[in-house]
C-alpha cells in the first residue's frame, strides 16, 4: 500500500527510504516538492514563497494537536516542551528540615528556647535550655543553603528511531 503524502511514519532503518525522507528539519524547494508543500505548507518553516521545512522531530515526542478535557491547548506544527528544567522555589514542596543529633535532646518543647542536645546521656539526663541569643554564629552545614540551581533533565524513558515523511504517493484527500 502506498503512503499518503505527508505520512510520517517510524523507521528501525539508518536511512531514508527512496521518496521519503527524516523528519530532521530539512528545508526544501517548493517548485520540487510542490504536492508535499500543497500538504504542510510552511508550518514547520520556510518562508512559503520558494522553501519550506519538513517537521523537526530529533529529540521530540510527537503529540495529537489541539485541546483534550482538562489540558491547555497545543498548536499545530509548534514546538513545546524542554529537555531540562530548572525548578523554582515555587514548585518544590514546602518543608523543612528538622535537626538532628546523636546525643537525646529535650522531649519537651521549651518556648523561647535553643535546641541543643542533653549534658549527659541516661535515665537522669538534663537537657540544656539556652534562651535566645542575638549574634550566635550556627555551622554553615546547619543553616546555609544547599544546591546549585543547575537543570536538571526532563526527559521519559526513551528508544531511539527514525521519524520519516513521505514526499511521493497518495495524495490525501479531504472528506467533507
Amino acid at each position: 500500500m502506498d503512503p499518503y503524502v505527508g505520512e510520517i511514519r517510524l523507521f528501525a532503518g539508518t536511512y531514508a527510504p527512496r521518496d521519503w525522507e527524516f523528519c530532521n528539519g530539512q528545508t526544501l524547494q517548493i517548485q520540487e516538492n510542490s504536492v508535499l508543500f500543497s500538504v504542510i505548507g510552511n508550518q514547520f518553516g520556510g518562508d512559503g514563497e520558494t522553501t519550506f521545512q519538513l517537521p523537526d522531530l530529533r529529540g521530540r515526542a510527537p503529540m495529537h494537536s489541539g485541546q483534550g478535557i482538562g489540558l491547555t491547548p497545543r498548536a499545530f506544527g509548534k514546538p513545546d516542551g524542554e529537555a531540562q528544567v530548572t525548578l523554582l522555589e515555587a514548585e518544590i514542596p514546602s518543608h523543612s528540615h528538622t535537626p538532628q543529633t546523636q546525643l537525646k535532646g529535650s522531649e519537651l518543647s521549651p518556648e523561647g528556647a535553643v535546641w541543643t542536645p542533653t549534658s549527659k546521656i541516661g535515665k537522669n539526663a538534663a537537657p540544656k535550655y539556652y534562651s535566645n541569643t542575638p549574634s550566635v554564629s550556627m555551622n554553615p552545614l546547619a543553616i546555609g543553603t544547599t544546591g546549585e540551581s543547575q537543570p536538571h533533565n526532563n526527559m521519559q524513558p526513551y528508544t531511539e528511531l527514525n521519524f520519516i515523511i513521505a514526499l511521493q504517493g497518495v495524495f490525501p484527500e479531504k472528506t467533507s
